[in-house]
């Protein structure tokens, strides 16, 4: 396999929003992150990856840009950006940057242009369309955050495509000239030392032709889009183009979100030959329990459901290709919350197992920040509480329409809503955990008096310390990074086990995703004499018999077996 260092670095995604506000406006900024570069060196993290600091109106939290060339208001400013740049260089920290160019801001140039008459040069950077015989939408597609996916514009009596938001128009990536701009703006930036770009729901660049309708789903006004524009007909082409174009003069990371990809698509994304990108995140085990009304309807899932999803990435792309690893993110819930148990007995145990299972896998581990100190989801009472436009959009639609009661929809958004990831980081048990001297943009977490950074730090048994562990671990052992997966006791409920193997080495994860006390059973064909145990998350005796084993609630071990 050959080796590169974007396979053995970790990443540290910040949402500068939530991460450390430094003057007071409540509002994270770039200034705040550096102030927190020690502490990122500390955990020992290779790469930061920045969820988008371009300049912004904010519909969607800096995922509708208005000006690709310059930095949000409220995040600072070119010459922060610059010194943020270079003091994370000097602590040996890569920066990679929200590319987000499936959609722009309504409110960015090109589309005030576009806006102005049917023959401006700029009108053929979005996707336009007049509205069928009946006077409806040019299709059924639904956007993703509610209601549909078209706009009707007033001025030239045409509707554009918006898959997410209405201030978020898609651009359009069939015209040449568009593309050569987003090259150059991806040079602006790789020119000025960034090393890499995580790439906003990239595979929807290309959409189906004649953009046909699509299937409507039980319970769904609009119809479910996706496979019309997701993996549409041109998606290689433009990426190979872009590859040719920018991507291969420079020594960076990539990887794309990736809405919907399954295996065999991923393999041409990343695969090495194919001069796309390094790797994409997938969604098949953040949807897990998803139900009829995707995940505003959570149902219980079971363990063997995410082992059968990990264990087809890591032997799918083993060869060829390669994995991100992550268990949470700006748009999903809180990793403990989800996947663990964030019950006051449990909450360490399972954030600790969680991350070795995560960081055992072969493929590059994503840190979400909050992560590494087992932060939970959170609980607002209110709507109003919320700031998510997803989240507030689907409390109008299905309580609105009677699909889901108040207290149903309030629990799904307990569970599910992006927001739980995007409440600050909770630095110190003081006001505002240490985020913020202001009134923060999105409430704190009420448990930041118990968790957070600097009892985390104090504390040598902790989550944080032992993320250190895990992150020391693969740096000092190829076999983490590089190393072949093999599951064992699949179709067991509670314990994910698998091993790794280089050469003549073999590491050995046992994983208790349960309360309950399992045992787990050596299979007769791994021999466990000269083991030595990496990590684990409970006392253990290093001379106990690994053979059968009773396991304790969410323990966690990683054995180095000669």
């Amino acid at each position: 396999m050959e080796r590169k260092w974007w396979k053995e670095a970790v990443v540290y995604q910040i949402y500068p929003r939530s991460f450390m506000d430094s003057n007071g406006d409540g509002v994270g900024d770039l200034q705040g992150i550096i102030l927190k570069l020690d502490y990122l060196r500390e955990l020992g993290i290779d790469v930061i990856w920045l969820s988008p600091i371009n300049k912004s109106p904010n519909d969607d939290n800096g995922y509708d840009i208005s000006d690709y060339r310059d930095i949000m208001d409220e995040f600072g400013t070119m010459q922060d950006f610059d010194q943020l740049l270079t003091e994370a260089h000097a602590r040996q920290i890569k920066i990679m940057l929200d590319l987000v160019v499936n959609h722009s801001s309504d409110e960015h140039p090109w589309f005030i242009e576009a806006r102005k008459s049917m023959d401006n040069p700029y009108r053929d950077y979005y996707m336009w369309r007049p509205g069928k015989e009946d006077g409806s939408e040019p299709n059924n597609w639904g956007s993703r955050f509610g209601g549909s996916a078209w706009e009707y514009d007033e001025q030239s009596g045409e509707y554009y495509l918006h898959i997410y938001s209405k201030k978020q128009p898609d651009l359009n990536w069939e015209n040449p000239v568009l593309r050569g701009e987003v090259y150059d703006l991806m040079r602006f930036w790789l020119d000025k030392g960034v090393d890499g770009f995580r790439m906003d729901v990239i595979n929807m660049l290309s959409k189906a032709e004649g953009l046909p309708d699509a299937i409507v789903k039980d319970g769904f006004k609009y119809g479910d889009g996706v496979p019309l524009y997701c993996d549409g007909p041109k998606i290689h082409d433009y990426l190979q183009e872009m590859n040719r174009e920018v991507l291969s003069k420079y020594d960076i990371i990539t990887v794309g979100e990736t809405l919907g990809v399954n295996l065999e698509q991923a393999k041409l994304y990343t695969g090495a030959s194919r001069n796309e990108l390094n790797m994409v995140f997938h969604f098949e085990h953040v949807f897990l329990g998803d139900g009829k009304l995707g995940k505003w309807s959570p149902q219980p899932w079971k363990l063997t459901e995410l082992k059968t999803i990990m264990s087809r990435w890591q032997y799918g792309l083993r060869e060829d290709g390669w994995n991100s690893l992550y268990w949470s993110n700006h748009d999903q819930p809180r990793a403990v919350s989800r996947f663990g148990n964030d019950s006051p007995e449990y909450r360490v145990l399972s954030a600790k197992m969680l991350a070795t299972c995560l960081h055992m896998l072969q493929g590059t581990p994503y840190i979400y920040q909050g992560e590494e100190i087992g932060m939970t989801n959170v609980r607002f009472d209110q709507v109003t509480d919320y700031r998510d436009i997803q989240t507030v959009n689907a409390y109008r639609d299905f309580v609105g329409d009677g699909q889901l009661s108040h207290s149903e929809m309030m629990e799904s958004i307990h569970q599910r809503s992006r927001d739980n990831g995007r409440t600050p980081v909770q630095w110190s048990a003081a006001d505002n955990s240490g985020f913020t001297e202001g009134t923060p943009w999105i409430g704190v977490h009420d448990n930041h008096k118990e968790i957070n950074v600097e009892r985390d730090r104090q504390d040598p048994n902790s989550i944080f310390h032992f993320y250190r562990k895990l992150i020391q671990l693969r740096k000092k052992h190829g076999i983490i990074v590089y190393g072949s997966y093999d599951v064992l006791m699949e179709a067991d409920e509670q314990i994910y086990a698998f091993t790794r193997t280089l050469d003549q080495e073999q590491l050995i994860v046992i994983c208790n995703f349960s309360d309950q006390t399992p045992v787990f059973e050596l299979p007769s064909h791994i021999r466990s004499e000269g083991r030595e145990l990496l990590i684990s998350n409970y006392e253990v005796d290093e001379q106990e018999k690994i053979d059968s084993l009773t396991l304790r609630p969410y323990e966690a071990r990683v054995y180095r077996l000669a």
